[in-house]
């Protein structure tokens, strides 16, 4: 039953526009004024903050989970076979030789993922969040001045490229025994 629950979120979240989960959590959840009301949820579907952030998050879990499943899979099966022959109890087994190595298999597609989300935050601006594009868009529209685009996407560029580099130094640091 959780398999199926859980196998259905992923399908759903990975293969929905995140553009539509945002409409649909912000517009479509947010309809309900009644129902939250009375459940008291109300305080949180009626800001864009908290519904962006819900989306981006349910979003991203759903490609996370895929990466992590897909890391799991990759450890080589003989590093089960030699913690059972170590006699090694299962939570052993995995906190200290399993998670270890998938981490490293994983560090590079989740470091993709965090750059996906870090531009798909852009979307937020149509929520009315002012993010890094809905105050280019603002700016934009008392100038007029087309450069203000290309500032905010070198500004983009920029993060991306920390964030590159972060991840480029935690892979090294997580696979310094393998050089």
């Amino acid at each position: 039953m959780l398999q199926r629950l859980s196998a259905g979120y992923i399908y759903f979240f990975r293969g929905s526009p995140l553009l539509a989960q945002l409409f649909l959590l912000y517009y479509g959840l947010g309809s309900l004024k009644g129902f939250w009301q009375d459940v008291g949820l109300w305080w949180f579907f009626r800001e864009a903050w908290f519904c962006t952030l819900l989306a981006f998050t349910l979003n991203t879990a759903a490609y996370q989970a895929e990466i992590f499943r897909g890391a799991l899979l990759a450890v080589a099966p003989g590093q089960h076979e030699a913690a059972r022959a170590l006699s090694l109890s299962r939570s052993t087994t995995f906190f200290k030789i399993i998670l270890p190595q998938s981490l490293i298999v994983a560090i590079g597609p989740l470091g993709n993922e965090l750059i996906l989300m870090i531009k798909a935050s852009a979307i937020a601006s149509l929520v009315t969040i002012y993010d890094l594009m809905g105050v280019t868009k603002l700016a934009f529209s008392r100038s007029f001045d087309f450069q203000i685009y290309l500032w905010a996407a070198v500004l983009y560029l920029l993060i991306v490229e920390i964030v590159r580099r972060s991840l480029k130094h935690i892979e090294a640091r997580l696979g310094r025994h393998l050089r």
